[in-house]
């Protein structure tokens, strides 16, 4: 019997039983990473600017075409059902909005985008398009996440009024070597550029400035034209269950205090502190952010010998008590003290769990199932972190936030850093 394609994988999607096309953009660090958990579908095409860092992954799948340009792998590449994007943070925004302009499923590694105006253009860009979407915040999956969202939503805590965030990037626990360097001077020198690597395109729409070690690979993310930070690194990941479990919308203000602040780095460590409005029946919330070694004071109910893990967590803080969740991207919740969690019958679990991050967006690309981490909710997420950056780089100042117009109305100057003008080719 023919069964029309439809009836098999929904109206204007791949059938379930079919593989899916993929090209990948950054197919070199993230995107290796990200490969091995699509590796089930048609790696189809691979696009990166530095064939060294890439070299394992072309060599991986001899059979996909190679670019280093993905607006030219996009144009070629009509068959492609979805892409993934893993670049450095500055062209997250325009290799996914070229993805979705052709129609393409896209699945983004975090942070979503390097400014807010681009945050909110992807967002909308994915919605008015239904194409399946998924940010790289793999915690997103655990579950962790579901028990803290039945846990809240039971009121063991009862309501939630305030919440502490940390990660020790860009340290690993204090120690060198670093993840990547912060708080330092641009370099002077100007090495040549290695045969293996694309320059301009690597730069893609930021400002131009010459070739640096100091930029690739990967220590671009200290850099403000280019990422920033542990911020915009690990607190996509551990905001995201605050965010998730709240169902915090765009912060009312920010504010932020620092190591001494650089033009064109970020500092060595920050605080970052976020006031949103009440939601419904929950209050209105203060959240704090701590990076580059600091930690929130301990609390009282954490027992003597019991240190804060010095990485990632996350403290709930509620009329009733406190949820201590210990490791990245709300991985393990417990109550504290330790005596609480042992007595404590937890409530029923009624939320759906994940079939796997990666595997959520394959689904959702066949069937048009619901992400965990889709667009919608990303890109607010990813608006709220990248006004933490700007208030990192304004030094101090407290930034109110208008979020229906993209306004700071009590620092209007501060606009300017919520995007930056493309070099000349490169546009959104």
């Amino acid at each position: 019997m023919i069964v029309p394609r439809h009836v098999l994988g929904g109206d204007g999607q791949t059938p379930p039983n079919t593989k899916l096309n993929l090209g990948v953009i950054g197919a070199g660090g993230r995107g290796a990473d990200d490969i091995e958990g699509l590796k089930s579908q048609n790696i189809v095409a691979l696009c990166d600017v530095d064939e060294q860092q890439a070299a394992g992954t072309f060599k991986q799948f001899p059979n996909a075409r190679r670019y280093q340009d993905f607006r030219v792998m996009l144009d070629k590449e009509k068959q492609l059902d979805a892409v993934v994007v893993a670049t450095p943070d500055h062209t997250h925004a325009v290799a996914t909005m070229a993805a979705i302009q052709h129609g393409k499923h896209v699945y983004c590694e975090k942070p979503l985008t390097r400014t807010v105006h681009e945050a909110r253009a992807i967002a909308k860009a994915a919605a008015q398009a239904k194409v399946a979407t998924q940010m790289g915040n793999q915690g997103m999956a655990f579950e962790g996440n579901r028990l803290i969202k039945e846990w809240l939503g039971a009121g063991v805590i009862g309501p939630v009024r305030e919440v502490h965030v940390w990660s020790d990037r860009p340290t690993h626990r204090g120690k060198l070597p670093l993840w990547w360097p912060q708080a330092i001077e641009r370099p002077a020198d100007t090495p040549p550029v290695p045969a293996h690597l694309n320059w301009d395109l690597w730069l893609g729409p930021a400002p131009w400035r010459p070739y640096h070690p100091a930029y690739v690979p990967f220590r671009w993310r200290g850099w403000w034209d280019f990422g920033s930070g542990g911020l915009g690194d690990m607190g996509i990941h551990n905001l995201a269950p605050v965010f998730s479990a709240l169902q915090l919308g765009p912060p009312v203000s920010v504010h932020a205090s620092s190591t001494p602040v650089f033009k064109e780095s970020v500092p060595e460590a920050s605080t970052v502190h976020f006031q949103f409005a009440a939601r419904g029946e929950q209050p209105p919330v203060k959240v704090h952010w701590y990076d580059g070694g600091l930690l929130p004071a301990r609390p009282d109910e954490l027992e003597p010998n019991r240190p804060l893990d010095p990485e990632d967590g996350i403290i709930f803080v509620g009329d009733h008590g406190k949820i201590l969740v210990e490791g990245w991207g709300g991985e393990k919740p417990r109550l504290i003290p330790e005596a609480r969690h042992q007595a404590f019958t937890p409530p029923l679990k009624t939320l759906p769990r994940s079939i796997g991050h990666h595997e959520e967006w394959i689904q959702a690309c066949k069937l048009g199932t619901p992400t965990e981490s889709n667009f919608g909710f990303a890109g607010p997420l990813t608006e709220a972190v990248l006004l933490g950056s700007l208030a990192i780089r304004l030094g101090g100042e407290r930034l109110e936030w208008d979020s229906v117009n993209l306004k700071i109305p009590n620092l209007p100057e501060a606009e300017e850093l919520l995007h930056y003008k493309y070099r000349q080719g490169w546009a959104l």
